[in-house]
């Protein structure tokens, strides 16, 4: 069977375009995007999804690769992944600043290890609250909603299309504000125990200055924060849940305020 150049320059073009976007989006989206999830694995998903997008999809302009035109579309389609797959990871970066807050106030500070999502030394506790959102996500079939995430971006922000607005990324800037308030809302129960924990200590202290507080005080305050973490622990689904579909709203939104 010989193809024409032209029809193959063509279906080039009508796979080149969206993968782009499909392989920047796995490459910043939570799960799919970490480094346990390796480079050729990610690049057959990405192949994947693309080969099954590509039949919805209205015909594909025609550039030359090398060209600026091309060259800009490519950036755009990028920076449509990308912003995409952010969004969610900034969900999961809630997690990991509770937990990091958490850690510091029951002095679990120094004990940490390497967190395969980020690569980055993480308290043991936001690596556990990362554990725990991540098999949450999969069973909510988040990976699922990251597809239709998608595919509904290729449906309001077409590839001949102008992309995402300016307002769009500064909608994605913003929702750094929430991950912060997402993080304080799982943070704050075992925080303020743990600070009345520490001004009872302070109050013994005053009273039987031959209390060596540090001796004392770091085994309970350690007892005390990991009895108020489980008893904390059933709102941490309905907290990580209410965040996630927060994240998945304001993904909606970067479609509606393009052009």
């Amino acid at each position: 069977m010989i193809l024409p150049a032209a029809e193959l320059v063509k279906a080039m073009h009508e796979f080149l375009w969206p993968f782009m976007r499909v392989s920047a989006l796995l490459l910043a989206a939570p799960v799919f995007g970490t480094r346990l999830v390796p480079v050729r694995v990610r690049i057959v998903i990405a192949l994947i999804l693309t080969w099954v997008i590509v039949p919805l999809l209205p015909d594909m302009p025609v550039l030359d690769v090398l060209s600026l035109p091309a060259l800009l579309l490519i950036a755009q389609q990028v920076l449509i992944g990308l912003s995409i797959g952010f969004a969610l990871q900034l969900i999961f970066n809630a997690l990991i600043i509770a937990g990091e807050n958490i850690a510091m106030s029951m002095g679990l500070g120094f004990a940490s290890m390497i967190d395969p999502q980020n690569g980055v030394n993480v308290p043991v506790l936001s690596q556990f609250f990362v554990i725990i959102a991540t098999l949450i996500f999969l069973s909510l079939n988040g990976h699922l909603a990251i597809i239709s995430l998608l595919v509904k971006s290729f449906e309001l922000m077409p590839i001949q299309g102008a992309g995402l607005a300016r307002e769009a990324y500064w909608t994605v800037a913003s929702w750094a504000s929430e991950m912060l308030i997402g993080a304080v809302r799982i943070a704050l129960p075992v925080v303020a125990a743990t600070l009345i924990a520490y001004l009872a200590l302070g109050v013994m202290t005053r009273a039987a200055p031959q209390l060596n507080v540090f001796s004392v005080g770091f085994p309970v305050i350690l007892l005390f924060g990991f009895v108020v973490l489980g008893l904390t622990m059933p709102s941490f689904l309905p907290a990580f849940t209410e965040l996630l579909d927060r994240g998945i709203g304001m993904i909606g939104t970067l479609f509606l305020v393009s052009p």
